[in-house]
């Protein structure tokens, strides 16, 4: 029943890794999860123009470290390092801990499902055709190399009356073999008729090497250093 299960999470520690990436004892977890979700819902916010992925967050020694995969990294570090240093100090007040940025660039925001869902919901409050929207972001998909991919759309779709739900699929998308790289990605378009969820499952290739082949796939590109400690005695 792969079908019915989040692709990302059924993943997980196979060929997946963790958003959030630290370990607490049961008095400080309470505390950890929550900043980890100010810190997520800031950024989204802050960077709601950067083409924001995903957000891993590591807690190394009494520190944070915040990794930003974007597809538009000039725009989360600023001239000359401004806007990233405002981020660092607004996440240090949150967090209450010493703070480092990593940005990591996304090469290829056509494979990644979160910027084409991102992108599909852009549209469709634009009022572009959903069919259109649709075939676009899986021609784009499959011209950069991917597999397969699947988008689906539900709600009221072009202001009909009754709410349905269409799908369109190239390629092949295997949701029930573990070793698949399938990123998995939802995202909702605030219409005039309504809400419009959008799904989206980009197949990448089979990853034989399980974790390991992915911690050499994905190392930060872009790194900003940590502040050194003033008055250090």
């Amino acid at each position: 029943m792969g079908q019915k299960v989040h692709p990302n999470g059924m993943r997980l520690g196979i060929i997946k890794k963790w958003n959030s990436v630290w370990f607490s004892g049961t008095k400080d977890f309470a505390n950890n999860l929550d900043s980890d979700y100010k810190v997520r819902q800031f950024l989204m916010q802050e960077l709601s123009k950067a083409s924001i992925s995903r957000i891993i967050i590591e807690r190394p020694a009494k520190s944070i470290r915040v990794t930003i995969y974007t597809a538009r990294p000039g725009i989360v570090i600023g001239k000359k390092g401004e806007d990233v240093e405002k981020l660092r100090v607004a996440i240090a007040k949150i967090t209450n801990v010493p703070v480092q940025i990593n940005i990591s660039e996304i090469r290829k925001p056509e494979l990644d499902a979160k910027l084409v869902s991102d992108s599909i919901t852009s549209q469709l409050e634009r009022r572009v055709m959903f069919r259109r929207a649709m075939k676009r972001s899986v021609q784009n998909a499959m011209r950069q190399g991917a597999q397969g991919i699947k988008v689906e759309v539900s709600g009221r779709l072009g202001g009909a009356e009754i709410a349905r739900r269409e799908w369109y699929r190239e390629g092949r998308v295997p949701l029930h073999t573990l070793r698949a790289n399938i990123d998995y990605s939802t995202s909702e378009a605030h219409t005039t008729y309504g809400v419009i969820g959008v799904k989206v499952w980009i197949f990448k290739g089979e990853i034989l090497g399980g974790m390991e082949a992915i911690d050499k796939l994905e190392k930060p590109s872009v790194q900003t250093k940590k502040q050194h400690r003033k008055n250090r005695k």
